[in-house]
């Protein structure tokens, strides 16, 4: 979502500032310079906060749609590096070239990898969508805290990233979830306990301080069980952390292994991150032989979503 925003006071500490949202609400931008209590900005969501804390925003705004992706403040023409026919990368940046002739000097253009089976009428349609979005916004500074363009739901935001690859099928009948297995899959996520391969286990219990993660050999009481434990639990956790919608600080308790084997779980944990969208800072072992880390909250958490 996008919002004019009322600058409110400065948390110099922090390295930002809250700024005034519509219905009450705040966001934490973090910026200083250039900006003075009462002043009118734009900002756009980053990720979701927890009940009673700000909403983290940012300044640098994107007008995102399935083909393209307008870039105010960062002015020229890119095509995803997954498009690599060099042909078609040409005829591409002349449709971009074309589309944003006369536009302001600022705004930039990404052409997305689901051009690559686009109508080139479709890719120009939606450059023109998104640059009359974005330069409309753009100049809505006048008045109070408003939502400008609001986010996009679940549905439409999977239609519109998840195009690379292309989904082998798409069901929209009321049973589409029952039939897939969707809503087992859900209420296997909504339960603490995750079982392993190696016959252990992993226990996922958010709190509001942090994400509180316990590894468990289960029967297994060979020499080797805990490493095993510990690797399959690490390759599994960048994914129980995405499905779940969890982030933030993350604490892991892993099963009682020699300090030796450490460095071959801290290869396995940054082989599973490596791959991850949500951003993901690997701190270490704490005195107590604890693992921990932090990610990015990028989306709500997926047990408010089914309260809601």
């Amino acid at each position: 979502a996008i919002y004019r925003a009322t600058v409110d006071r400065q948390l110099k500490g922090q390295g930002g500032v809250f700024v005034k949202l519509p219905n009450g609400m705040m966001g934490f931008l973090r910026q200083v310079s250039g900006l003075a209590p009462g002043q009118k900005t734009l900002v756009q969501v980053t990720g979701f906060a927890e009940d009673g804390k700000a909403l983290p925003v940012t300044s640098r705004l994107l007008f995102k749609s399935r083909l393209v992706i307008v870039t105010p403040g960062a002015p020229g023409s890119n095509i995803s590096r997954k498009i690599k026919d060099e042909d078609l990368r040409q005829v591409l940046q002349g449709v971009a070239d074309s589309a944003m002739t006369g536009s302001s000097s600022d705004l930039g253009l990404i052409l997305r990898s689901a051009c690559v089976t686009a109508d080139l009428d479709e890719i120009r349609q939606d450059i023109a969508d998104m640059r009359l979005l974005a330069e409309n916004v753009l100049a809505d500074l006048a008045g109070g805290p408003e939502l400008l363009v609001d986010g996009a739901l679940a549905h439409e935001a999977a239609w519109r990233d998840w195009a690379d690859p292309e989904p082998d099928a798409v069901e929209q009948h009321p049973t589409a979830l029952e039939d897939n297995g969707v809503l087992e899959a859900i209420d296997a996520l909504l339960a603490p306990m995750v079982p392993l391969d190696t016959g252990g286990s992993m226990i996922i219990e958010p709190t509001r301080a942090l994400v509180a993660v316990d590894v468990n050999t289960g029967l297994d009481t060979s020499p080797a069980a805990s490493l095993k434990v510990n690797i399959a639990a690490a390759r599994d956790l960048p994914r129980q952390l995405r499905l779940r919608g969890l982030g933030g600080q993350v604490v892991v308790d892993f099963a009682p292994m020699p300090k030796r084997d450490r460095a071959i779980l801290e290869q396995v944990l940054r082989a599973a991150f490596k791959g991850e969208a949500a951003e993901t800072s690997l701190a270490g072992w704490t005195p107590l032989g604890l693992y921990e880390l932090v990610r990015k909250r990028d989306r709500q958490p997926l047990r408010d979503l089914m309260r809601a």
